[in-house]
């Protein structure tokens, strides 16, 4: 037919044509080159025109058929990796035959990157050393050696790769630019806490080859979803490789028993022998290709799933239309989009084109529905933006960082841009959706301000570098607005350099002044501040001085600078450096800089005052002012609750959340008590709350006690990982992680009689309780815990945990489940109690039980509670440094119910 129309005649075919192209590997593309030129010769040849001098109307025809006829020949990636690698031997093809389709990306970069390079690989100034890298032929994971044809050992994995910069972003490199050319570099930045690879190519070319390659293979890696992943030949490739112990190509039943291990399952010895007799088609005694894919199936079955589905399906093979629609409705709670809901979700998910057709969801299909993001327990409208973005800034939870600029500890740990890009091999506080940073900044050679903690043994940074950094990265991941934190601790004259950099590097990005020019009357939004960054620091004179002078003359240098003077004397006082109260230096107070009107004119909407009582800030304080808080002075204003400045009668009414029962508990406007004022006041007025001194290790604090509060910027550690930086990314997962979260109702009320410490009226009116139950059901492919002991094999066991208002708080773990740790069931079930839904947090913690010592962690999942979804639904777990352990996950069922309680009960 092809033909045919290439010579102009008729055909029956109608319009549009419709192709399937079924390629082996994608690296066929360059068989396909080759081939068309053979077909481009062989036609010249027979005096026919190529397909790009085709007619205007077969034109697009004939390139298909000469597509088909490039594809149809099969090559191996090891082949073609042979007849491309001058000699280089090709790694050993995978027996997986790779399923028609594949999706893996077809480019000339990575027909290169499978040649191989010799490259540098740079680690310090002293440590420069060529090394030969390759792309191999699964596409997923670069190898390396010392030399082309050397013995290589893997370098890292496609999945490994966070992001690819170019040489100029690399502080090592340019700190090597006279002797290696910037052009020719670049960095591999990695999830988790695995340095960067600096590597320098031999040319631009190479290097661009390389990057553009890697960035086209993560941003494919990244476009997958979990069970798109589970399909990928890479993937199962790797698995194959572990198992696959002599290298061979064929696995062994003893090769079969030492692949149980590694995917951490122990099994006894005739059953795996059962599953291997019956994966064993051929009968050779070993598992290879098609076998060993039939191999990891019967390893993957879900029992749970397969009862689970045939409860719901009457005939036990196939879930119909309505069948699907009533387990949406009664199981997963999907209410009144139920119906439309079950045509997309079978659309989606359903492999059978004839199941599709009639509307049914097969067991394999359901089991793609329950692991997809659709089964997800983060509810999906929750993951873009859904909150209102446009009230004032002071009603949001600010995504904070402490230190920004440190990647280590408070007293000898290491300052970098790096804690602005990533910190520790984890994204850094720009790219993890902070909103928030801080800048220490003090007196530098040369006239150049440097930034680190003061007073101690960190090291030292340009301050111009952070702001290009800042500059940089600020809003990679959310446009919403930046907040620059200064803690400005240089001269007059340094002072007149930060304000230069700031304006200079940061453009129009940098608020110098009000949006409107005109003097606000609240704080502006998120919304009407995209794309900006705000500084935060002391301020020389008022807003509404500000507007005042506009229309006077200005004043001599001198008298600004005695004024100013006068200013910081009264006011000038920065977030404390010292390590304790011992090594306090009592005399510094005693010399305070000079606040340089050009930097002062940069602080707008977020003027640094310090706080004294909540009612000197009612009265003296505006909008825009706001106060910083250590933990320990945070920690006291909350827990003075119920204590009544003229007689303690706040002890003997309690407190509303504004969950009462058919009413809103509001304060007599008589009473003042110190412990709800907190929460009051930071309904109109900012407030930071930063770690202790005492963290000289970068610890952190709890954050959800402050967050009980109302507190909007709570500064965290970020380059510590742990259960409170869990909190803080559960918390800003919402939102498209865009670093703002609006607070709940109760707390944007200036009325608000809330108390977090005693969120429940003593008196006998009901209050509205949710009382959740939690099933939790099984687990899939936990990782291990000690990947050094390859006989060890973990004891899971599952804690949930809820973190809210103190009567909220609790946890409750399953039993353990003894050596195993890839399909392990538990079926038990917990019951909770909450009283403020709108404030709590929940935390899945995956842990190794050990009887001789503390369990050791294996993985954790942390979301609010108002995001998650009730049913079925796969819980994907975590890192400790909040990366994926992809594919290991938890199956829960949830449930909760809304019932009236007396509130003493």
């Amino acid at each position: 037919e092809l033909d045919g129309l290439n010579r102009g005649e008729s055909s029956h075919l109608s319009p549009p044509y419709s192709f399937h192209l079924a390629v082996t590997l994608p690296v066929t593309a360059a068989n396909c080159s080759r081939r068309g030129e053979e077909a481009s010769e062989c036609k010249r040849s027979k005096g026919e025109k190529e397909p790009g001098r085709a007619s205007s109307s077969h034109s697009g025809e004939s390139r298909r058929a000469q597509t088909q006829d490039c594809y149809s020949a099969t090559v191996t990636l090891a082949s073609v990796g042979k007849a491309v690698g001058d000699g280089v031997p090709a790694a050993r093809p995978y027996p997986v035959p790779a399923s028609p389709g594949s999706g893996l990306p077809i480019n000339q970069d990575l027909l290169l990157m499978q040649k191989g390079t010799m490259m540098r690989k740079v680690r310090s100034k002293s440590w420069k050393k060529l090394r030969y890298f390759r792309l191999q032929d699964d596409g997923m994971t670069v190898w390396h050696a010392r030399q082309a044809g050397g013995r290589a050992k893997p370098s890292f994995s496609i999945s490994d790769v966070d992001t690819v910069r170019e040489g100029h972003e690399s502080e090592l490199l340019r700190n090597l630019a006279e002797e290696l050319p910037l052009e020719q570099g670049f960095t591999i930045v990695f999830h988790g806490r695995r340095s960067n690879l600096d590597l320098v190519a031999n040319s631009v070319e190479e290097a661009q080859v390389w990057m553009q390659g890697l960035r086209l293979l993560v941003d494919f890696v990244t476009s997958m979803d979990q069970q798109e992943r589970l399909d990928q030949p890479g993937w199962l490739s790797d698995w194959f490789q572990r198992g696959d112990k002599n290298q061979d190509g064929r696995m062994s039943f003893r090769e079969v028993q030492r692949l149980l291990h590694l995917m951490n399952v122990e099994m006894d010895q005739e059953h795996a022998f059962q599953l291997f007799q019956t994966a064993d088609a051929s009968q050779s005694g070993t598992l290879e290709g098609e076998e060993f894919v039939n191999f990891y199936k019967s390893l993957t079955q879900r029992a749970e799933v397969q009862e689970l589905f045939e409860n719901f399906s009457s005939d036990g093979q196939k879930l119909t239309l309505l069948e699907f629609v009533d387990f949406l409705q009664e199981w997963q709670k999907e209410g009144e989009r139920a119906s439309d809901l079950a045509l997309e979700l079978i659309d989606r998910h359903e492999p059978s084109d004839s199941g599709k057709l009639r509307h049914v969801l097969s067991m394999d299909g359901f089991l793609s529905y329950l692991c997809s993001k659709d089964g997800d327990i983060f509810n999906p409208i929750c993951l873009p933006i859904y909150q209102d973005m446009t009230q004032p800034l002071n009603h949001y939870y600010i995504n904070s960082s402490h230190n920004t600029y440190l990647v280590g500890d408070q007293f000898c740990g290491q300052s970098s841009m790096e804690g602005y890009i990533r910190c520790s091999g984890e994204e850094g506080a720009l790219k993890r959706g902070c909103r928030c940073v801080e800048v220490d900044i003090w007196d530098g050679p040369s006239g150049e301000p440097i930034v680190y903690h003061g007073h101690t043994l960190t090291s030292r940074i340009p301050f111009k570098d952070v702001v290009t950094a800042i500059a940089q990265y600020a809003f990679q991941t959310s446009d919403y607005p930046v907040i620059l934190s200064l803690e400005n601790h240089c001269s007059w004259e340094q002072q007149e350099v930060i304000a230069h950099h700031l304006t200079e590097i940061l453009g129009e990005q940098l608020l110098s002044t009000t949006l409107d020019g005109q003097l606000p009357t609240q704080l502006p939004s998120p919304e009407e501040l995209r794309g900006k960054i705000l500084v935060k620091g002391k301020k020389l004179k008022t807003l509404e001085e500000d507007f005042e002078e506009e229309e006077e003359e200005p004043e001599s240098e001198l008298e600004g600078e005695q004024e100013a003077e006068l200013e910081l004397e009264a006011q000038f006082e920065s977030e404390p450096q010292e390590l304790s109260p011992r090594s306090k230096d009592k005399n510094e107070k005693k010399s305070k800089p000079i606040l340089c009107p050009s930097l002062s004119a940069l602080v707008v909407y977020l003027k640094a005052v310090s706080f004294y009582s909540f009612a000197h800030s009612r009265e003296h304080y505006r909008f825009y002012e706001m106060s910083s808080f250590s933990e320990a002075k945070a920690k006291s204003l909350i827990k003075e609750a119920g204590q009544d400045q003229k007689g303690g009668i706040g002890k003997e009414m309690g407190w509303g959340n504004g969950r009462i029962y058919s009413t809103h508990f509001h304060l007599p406007t008589h009473i003042l008590f110190t412990g709800n004022e907190f929460v009051q006041h930071n309904t109109w007025q900012l407030s930071r709350v930063y770690p202790s001194g005492l963290r000289t290790d970068s610890s952190n604090y709890n954050p959800q006690e402050f967050w009980n509060a109302g507190c909007q910027m709570v500064a965290m550690n970020m380059q510590t990982a742990g259960l409170e930086m869990d909190l803080c990314d559960g918390l800003f997962r919402q939102n498209a992680g865009c670093g703002y979260v609006l607070k709940p109702d109760f707390l944007r009320d200036a009325q608000s009689s809330f108390h977090p410490e005693k969120p429940i009226s003593p008196f006998k009116a009901q209050v509205l309780l949710i009382k959740p139950w939690l099933q939790v059901i099984s687990g899939q492919q936990l990782p291990k815990v000690d990947k050094n002991k390859e006989g060890s094999i973990v004891d899971p066991l599952v804690r949930v945990e809820i973190f809210g208002v103190r009567p909220d708080t609790a946890r409750q773990e399953t039993s353990y489940v003894e050596n195993n740790g890839f399909n392990p069931y538990w079926g038990q079930t917990l019951c909770f109690r909450v009283l403020v839904p709108e404030l709590a947090l929940l935390r899945f913690v995956v842990k190794d039980y050990d009887w001789k010592s503390r369990n050791d962690f294996i993985g954790q999942y942390t979301l609010p509670w108002n995001c998650m979804q009730q049913g079925y639904r796969h819980i994907h777990l975590l890192s400790k440094d909040g990366i994926s352990l992809h594919p290991a996950s938890i199956f829960v069922h949830i449930c909760t119910q809304e019932e009236l309680e007396g509130a003493d009960s």
